[in-house]
């Protein structure tokens, strides 16, 4: 087996298609693979095309990263391939990420683009042009278990994206391929210096692509008009203690931008209830959560029962849980949980799967 494709010798009869962004992640994994003398094909999903992103790098799948993409497959020598999946990109993320800040939730547009666009539609491109894999720049390691192939962390922490690829299913990850998953950042941008790539030292793409400005709101209105909808600030004993300008502006755990000022202690929001339009805040230990109910979990640790770690925010360390059928109990109560985020459970550096946080069970009695 060929250490970093993980595909059968020789290499020279296989197929593999690389998913490029136009960043130096993809653009490496691509040149690694046509290395190996495998048949490589780039392919290219534009996705959006959002004015001001068009000529902006360090985004995904716009513009001049769609141009970078095409200048390293001239440079590596192999095919690249250009798909407008805009619309798809729109109605599938896009309008889904408005719609979850119109429900209160706080949502992760980049898990549910791995879902849809990236893991469902270009796995079909990839299958129908033949290929033996598809490979992507992801930071995450696929490690051939007794049971077929399992899902890792990434062997740099800093870089690792575990976390936003709980959702990934057996079949696609029978046939992914993560050859950057155990390698640092700055030996990824040394070997495209190396190959004289010209992205190189293009920064990192953002967390959000389709938000150039970091200005989610104007996104959210622009799709939703009435987004804007004012309504009250309550505290959990029941005070009203002012008026909010929209739940979009507002998440779980947020202190700053509450403009409720002279309050005997700090306050954080702690719930977003959009049936009533309200914006319910308390006192830090208001934010304690004992245990969240999953919607739609994917199960990737086969018959594991043992003792497992889940990580309920992507910057958050995972921390000592247990999952009774639908419902994630914490060992300990755990702060900042929110709705529309995705809970990741770990056996070690191994991804269990998860699910979406559908709601949380609060480790102090509420009143509001």
């Amino acid at each position: 087996m060929q250490p970093q494709f993980q595909l059968p010798e020789p290499l020279s009869q296989r197929r593999i298609v690389v998913a490029m962004s136009g960043g130096v992640d993809s653009s490496v994994v691509a040149a690694l693979a046509a290395r190996t003398g495998a048949e490589t094909i780039g392919v290219t999903l534009q996705l959006y095309d959002h004015g001001a992103a068009v000529g902006r790098t360090g985004s995904c799948c716009a513009g001049q990263d769609i141009r970078d993409a095409r200048a390293v497959a001239d440079r590596i020598g192999i095919a690249h391939y250009v798909f407008d999946y805009e619309s798809r990109f729109r109605d599938s993320v896009i309008a889904d990420f408005a719609d979850e800040y119109m429900a209160g939730r706080t949502p992760i547009p980049c898990v549910k683009c791995n879902m849809g666009v990236k893991f469902t539609d270009l796995f079909q491109i990839a299958r129908d042009l033949g290929a033996d894999c598809l490979a992507t720049g992801h930071y995450v390691r696929r490690v051939e278990g007794v049971h077929g192939a399992e899902l890792h962390r990434a062997a740099d922490p800093a870089r690792d994206q575990s976390y936003f690829l709980f959702a990934t299913t057996q079949a696609q990850l029978d046939y992914l391929r993560f050859p950057l998953g155990g390698l640092p950042k700055p030996q990824v941008r040394e070997i495209a210096a190396e190959l004289g790539l010209a992205v190189a030292l293009k920064p990192d793409s953002q967390d959000i692509c389709f938000v150039p400005d970091g200005d989610y709101a104007k996104i959210v209105r622009k799709l939703r008009p009435d987004a804007d909808e004012s309504g009250d600030i309550v505290h959990v004993d029941g005070r009203v203690l002012g008026a909010h300008k929209g739940l979009i502006h507002y998440t779980v755990g947020q202190r700053k931008g509450l403009e409720i000022g002279g309050q005997a202690e700090p306050l954080y929001v702690v719930r977003l209830d959009a049936d009533g339009r309200r914006v319910i805040v308390g006192p830090k230990a208001a934010l304690a959560v004992a245990a969240a109910r999953l919607d739609d979990i994917n199960w990737l640790g086969g018959e594991f029962s043992g003792p497992l770690s889940a990580k309920v925010r992507s910057m958050a360390k995972p921390v000592p849980a247990r999952l009774d059928g639908d419902r994630l109990i914490f060992d300990a109560p755990e702060y900042g949980v929110a709705p529309g985020q995705a809970a990741v459970l770990y056996a070690g550096e191994r991804v269990l799967g998860g699910g979406w946080i559908a709601e949380t069970h609060a480790a102090m009695a509420l009143v509001a």
